[in-house]
C-alpha cells in the first residue's frame, strides 16, 4: 500500500513538473524571439518527416520588415487579418461568425485565425487540428501579444509562413516561385503570393488555377477598399 502511494506521489509530482514546464517554456521561447531570428521551426521539421526527405526545404532567406514591400504586406494584411493592429491576438467577432457558419453547414469552423495565431503555429508549433495544438496556439498567441510588438510579430510571420512544399517566408517565395528578388515583384505577383496562403501546398502563385485567380480578384477588391495603416509600421 505504501509503495503504491509513493508511486502515485511521484507520478503526481511528475505531472506537476510537466505542467510547470508547459506553462514556462512558451513565454521563454517568445521572449527569445524579440531579438533572435529563428531559422527552423517545429512545423518545418514536421514537413521534412512528412515528405520523407530533408532536401525539400529551401533555406530561410530572412528579410527585415523594413525591406519587405509595403504593397505585399498590404495584400496579405487585407486578405488574412485586417484587424491585426487593433486586436490583442484573437478576433472574437470572426470566431463567433465561424462557429455560426460551422453549425449551419456542419463543417469545421474556419476563417477566424489571426496573423498572430498563424505566426504562433508557424514559428513555435506544428500544423494540425488537434485540441492540444489549438490550446498551445492560444497560449503562445497570448504571450506573443504581451511580449512582442505588432511589428515584430508581423516580421516573424512574413518570414515563416508556408508558400509551398519546403518553402517558407516571403523572401524564399519570391525567388522560388518567380525567380526574382522580393523587391522586384510586380503587383500581380505580390497579390498571387497572398492568394495562395490558405492552401500553399496545393496552389501555385506562378501558375494560378481558377480558385487562385478568384482569390486574386478578391484580394484586389479587399486591398482597394481597406487602406493599410502605414503608421503602424513606424
Amino acid at each position: 500500500m505504501a509503495a503504491k502511494r509513493s508511486f502515485l506521489q511521484r507520478l503526481f509530482r511528475g505531472f506537476l513538473l510537466l505542467m510547470g514546464l508547459a506553462l514556462v517554456i512558451p513565454p521563454v521561447q517568445v521572449a527569445l524571439t524579440r531579438k533572435w531570428n529563428p531559422s527552423w521551426s517545429p512545423m518545418q521539421i514536421q514537413r521534412v518527416f512528412e515528405s520523407g526527405t530533408a532536401s525539400t526545404r529551401t533555406p530561410t532567406r530572412w528579410v527585415p520588415l523594413s525591406e519587405i514591400p509595403r504593397p505585399l504586406i498590404h495584400y496579405i494584411w487585407a486578405s488574412e487579418d485586417q484587424k491585426f493592429f487593433a486586436h490583442h491576438g484573437f478576433d472574437f467577432v470572426a470566431l463567433r461568425k465561424a462557429i455560426v457558419t460551422a453549425n449551419t453547414t456542419g463543417k469545421e469552423a474556419r476563417g477566424s485565425s489571426t496573423i498572430t495565431m498563424q505566426c504562433a503555429r508557424s514559428v513555435f508549433l506544428w500544423q494540425g487540428r488537434s485540441w492540444p495544438r489549438k490550446i498551445l496556439e492560444a497560449y503562445y498567441t497570448l504571450w506573443m501579444e504581451i511580449l512582442l510588438s505588432k511589428q515584430r510579430i508581423l516580421e516573424l510571420y512574413l518570414n515563416h509562413i508556408e508558400f509551398g512544399p519546403g518553402l517558407y517566408g516571403v523572401g524564399a517565395a519570391a525567388e522560388s516561385h518567380f525567380g526574382k528578388h522580393l523587391g522586384s515583384l510586380t503587383r500581380r505577383q505580390m497579390i498571387a503570393l497572398a492568394a495562395i496562403l490558405p492552401n500553399p501546398l496545393e496552389w501555385s502563385p506562378a501558375q494560378p488555377n481558377a480558385t487562385v485567380q478568384k482569390k486574386i480578384r478578391r484580394i484586389e477588391g479587399l486591398s482597394s477598399r481597406a487602406r493599410f495603416p502605414e503608421d503602424e509600421l513606424q
